[in-house]
């Protein structure tokens, strides 16, 4: 049976009903006409519950605008841009962010900009300015469960460097209120390379108010710099918007339940709305909280990654820095959800 607008319905009673499920629950692809993002693909994806949630797949397939029942989850920037008009150097990345629910850093460095021998890595890598190949959707039901499905492939590639391949896979059903990222990363080359994933996910208002707390079970939590030292005992609270704020980073390392899931939440009492991530700590030990409640630019980000942001070297030193192998592939697990009340 499908919960939907507030009581329960088989699957025969939806399709007798209808003459299309599209009518509640399904996914279709569209293109930006205008502006930045002009010629930009993207999937728009909903459920019947009332969310609803739009992938750019010339980005990556991240994903962009995200909402509940007309409640936004994802902070938006007006900077986004297509991949033509990415600037892959320094801190060029910010040009083009753009912000939206998901956006992938790495594959092979994230973090600040980097120089190492020849090559130049610029703010949180590549990935995200690359368009995915081999698109495709599915929308079919599982005995009571009508699953909708977006895959993909993105592959990042340099002559005499890396060739990597992700899979992607995006998942929801009818009457679901979250999301499921399956992510697949192969070598398929024939050298040994550097392997960094970061999960950078933003949410905004209302999600993200002076009354929003977040919820995490740490082991530890550390300030990155200085200015995330001063306001390390609030890192879990927000407050109102302040002109010239600088952003807060704190590195957590997150306890997992018996099955190797971790779960942290945002939560706003003054409405009953909130988000959470769950996400396996396998793949993605580290967790970085972006704290940033400037004016016109509030939001938190959480971020499951493979390591805490460092340089290379150090990283290297400490053997904190994944490698992958010709041939090797590692999996990754994300999900993205509603919370609707207190409890």
């Amino acid at each position: 049976m499908v919960e939907l607008f507030g009581r329960k319905y088989s699957a025969e009673d939806l399709m007798q009903m209808t003459s299309t499920i599209d009518q509640i629950a399904g996914a279709r692809l569209s293109e930006y006409s205008d502006g930045r993002a002009r010629g930009m693909r993207t999937a728009d994806i909903w459920t019947g519950s009332g969310f609803r949630f739009s992938v750019y797949l010339d980005r990556g397939m991240d994903i962009g605008p995200a909402e509940y029942q007309g409640k936004p989850l994802a902070w938006l920037h007006p900077g986004l841009g297509t991949p033509s008009l990415y600037e892959p150097l320094g801190f060029g990345f910010l040009k083009t962010f753009g912000g939206g629910l998901l956006t992938l850093c790495g594959m092979t460095h994230f973090g600040r900009p980097e120089q190492e021998g020849i090559e130049s890595f610029g703010l949180h890598g590549r990935i995200s300015h690359i368009p995915a190949q081999n698109v495709h959707i599915t929308k079919e039901w599982h005995g009571e469960v009508y699953t909708i499905i977006l895959e993909g492939e993105v592959r990042q590639a340099t002559l005499f460097g890396e060739n990597f391949l992700l899979k992607r896979k995006i998942s929801t059903e009818i009457g679901a209120k979250r999301l499921i990222i399956e992510d697949t990363v192969k070598n398929e080359g024939y050298r040994e390379f550097s392997h960094m994933m970061l999960y950078h996910c933003n949410f905004g208002f209302p999600v993200v108010s002076p009354s929003t707390v977040l919820m995490i079970d740490d082991l530890d939590v550390k300030p990155r710099d200085s200015d995330a030292s001063v306001g390390i005992k609030e890192y879990s609270q927000f407050g109102p918007a302040i002109p010239g704020y600088k952003e807060q980073v704190f590195f957590h390392t997150p306890k997992a339940d018996a099955d190797g899931m971790a779960l942290v939440r945002l939560f706003n009492p003054d409405i009953n709305f909130g988000a959470y991530m769950r996400y396996r700590t396998a793949e993605l030990p580290a967790f970085t909280q972006w704290k940033m409640t400037g004016s016109g630019e509030y939001l938190c980000g959480l971020e499951p990654c493979t390591n805490h942001e460092g340089d290379r070297d150090s990283l290297r030193n400490s053997g904190k820095m994944k490698m992958l192998v010709p041939g090797e592939e590692i999996h990754y697990y994300v999900e993205i959800g509603v919370i609707e009340s207190a409890e």
